[in-house]
């Protein structure tokens, strides 16, 4: 029999990737620090007087221009999905032991209907499959027992897209996230090229500095922010994997019990 082994993330998981991702934005911030502070006396929107304040987010959104507005929010949804994740994508998610071990035991006495109770209460992956198929056993009397199979076998099929789904989510962020940060470089080059035709040509090296200022922080960002969404994408795939391995050997199993109980309690 496939028992489950739970993948319990460490206590220190949760604030060190928090930790790590903050980091990763100061540094940006840091970085971003020369060019910012080489405007003072500018008309950069956010650095009055030349104020350097290289830790605060108001700066580097400010220095990065209106890109980094939709880009602070991907950090922050990425975030929060990695957090989500790690808290729920476990092994103990499909199917946990205190599961298993009371639908074995209604499966050995023929307690189809006790089961069917039991799987609509739990919300384990295989709880909820196996709900389906008793309740297609309920309303249909006398399906076969390959129709049954062909049940677990798609409402399988629908659990594991709906995780894969949900996955994909992180590798969108990473492809949309540079993106915006290559969108974001050619504003910024734009606005240097466009002082070109300046007739003030004193302002001209300030205002280039400006655009080139913005154009290097909107990429830096999109790259901080697609490179660990990717990282995390690649990490929770894994699991997302091993997931659904474990789903469809339970189910297997399972099924296969129902099978035999029925034969049992219905013999032909």
């Amino acid at each position: 029999m496939k028992t489950d082994q739970p993948l319990k993330p460490r206590a220190n998981q949760l604030p060190a990737l928090t930790a790590t991702f903050l980091g990763m934005m100061s540094c940006l911030a840091r970085a971003a620090d020369p060019a910012v502070s080489s405007l003072q006396g500018s008309s950069l929107p956010g650095v009055a007087g030349g104020v350097a304040s290289p830790e605060t987010l108001a700066k580097l959104l400010s220095a990065g221009g209106l890109v980094m507005i939709p880009l602070a929010f991907l950090s922050v949804v990425t975030l929060a999905l990695v957090l989500v994740y790690l808290a729920t994508m476990r092994r103990s998610a499909v199917a946990g032991k205190r599961y298993m071990a009371t639908a074995e035991t209604l499966l050995g006495k023929g307690d189809l209907m006790g089961l069917l109770a039991i799987s609509s209460r739990h919300r384990d992956t295989v709880a909820s499959i196996m709900s389906r198929v008793l309740e297609f056993l309920a309303s249909n009397p006398g399906a076969t027992d390959e129709q049954l199979k062909e049940v677990a076998q798609t409402e399988g099929s629908r659990e594991a897209a709906s995780l894969n789904q949900k996955v994909s989510w992180l590798a969108d962020i990473a492809s949309i996230a540079p993106m915006l940060g290559l969108l974001g470089t050619v504003f910024g080059m734009i606005r240097s090229f466009t002082v070109m035709a300046n007739d003030v040509a004193a302002s001209r090296p300030m205002l280039l500095a400006e655009g080139v200022a913005q154009a290097l922080v909107a990429t830096a960002a999109g790259l901080v922010i697609g490179i660990p969404a990717m990282a995390a994408y690649a990490f929770f795939r894994g699991r997302a994997q091993g997931m659904i391995s474990e789903m469809e050997g339970t189910t297997t199993l399972l099924v296969s019990r129902l099978v035999i109980s029925r034969g049992k309690s219905s013999p032909r």
